[in-house]
């Protein structure tokens, strides 16, 4: 039994894991940092694809929709598309193809930029902010959900100690 399975089994009695986790996969003769990458994406990934499970059932939406709505709630006056990809790390065509459907469903709108005649900005409509509320005050209650299995003081060190490695990590990326 591993050590996870082992803390979890006295912590969670009702709750195994059912397939073990990468980490948990792993012999114990990798380096330390490298278990710990593996522990960090499958905590991530597990959680990711609860929410996208989550949206996709109780709001027939995809996670990225929602990622990119979360960004325009931010900018009343709305984004230009190379912004939003910039917010969401990923690329334009990504970007235009998420908007080309929020548009369809008429959740967000394009408008003419007044500063630049070859860009538009995109922004919520009535309808998309509306319906952005509803899936944020879901989704809000979904994180404190499956993160409620900490007690505080345990997330609050985790967030204190993932802010150390996003610094740390930060200062060691090659100058772009």
């Amino acid at each position: 039994m591993t050590d996870y399975t082992q803390y979890a089994a006295t912590q969670h009695p009702s709750v195994t894991p059912q397939v073990p986790d990468l980490e948990t996969q792993a012999t114990g003769q990798e380096p330390q940092d490298l278990r710990l990458w593996l522990r960090m994406l499958s905590c991530c990934t597990l959680i990711e694809n609860e929410l996208r499970s989550r949206l996709r059932t109780e709001f027939q939406t995809t996670l990225p929709r929602f990622d990119l709505m979360s960004q325009l709630t931010h900018a009343p006056k709305g984004l230009k598309m190379s912004e939003l990809s910039r917010l969401m790390m990923v690329t334009n065509g990504n970007i235009t193809g998420i908007t080309d459907q929020l548009e369809k469903d008429g959740l967000v709108e394009r408008l003419k930029d007044d500063t630049d005649r070859r860009s538009s900005l995109i922004r919520l409509t009535l309808k998309g902010r509306r319906y952005h509320r509803r899936m944020q005050r879901a989704h809000a209650s979904w994180i404190q959900s499956l993160l409620g299995g900490l007690a505080p003081a345990a997330r609050a060190t985790l967030f204190d100690l993932l802010g150390d490695l996003k610094q740390s990590t930060y200062a060691r990326l090659p100058a772009a």
